[in-house]
């Protein structure tokens, strides 16, 4: 699978995309099938301390799944989002196995 991590107006250190790579990884446990994925970091202007924001795409065959989520730290972020991907990710894979 191919993962792509853009950090948008800063850059990222190479310990934080190793875990977003590691994370997104762990969705093929789910579906093996999984084309390409892509994930945006970036800071919200906002004064508040949830200010990162992690936006993941995984492209499947015929579909495409995205989650966005907002966290204290970019870490968190990205793990919320995956989790939610991986829900979508079950769902998908339940509707094509009733086809």
């Amino acid at each position: 699978m191919d993962t792509k991590v853009h950090s948008v107006h800063f850059t990222a250190d190479v310990k934080l995309v190793d875990f977003v790579n590691s994370k997104v990884n762990k969705l093929r446990l789910f579906f093996g099938n999984i084309v390409s994925s892509e994930v945006f970091l970036r800071l919200d202007k906002s004064t508040e301390r949830a200010n990162k924001i992690a936006e993941v795409r995984v492209l499947l065959p015929g579909k495409e799944l995205f989650a966005k989520k907002q966290a204290k730290s970019f870490e968190e972020a990205a793990d919320q989002a995956i989790e939610a991907l991986r829900r979508q990710v079950k769902k998908y894979k339940g509707k094509k196995e009733l086809k």
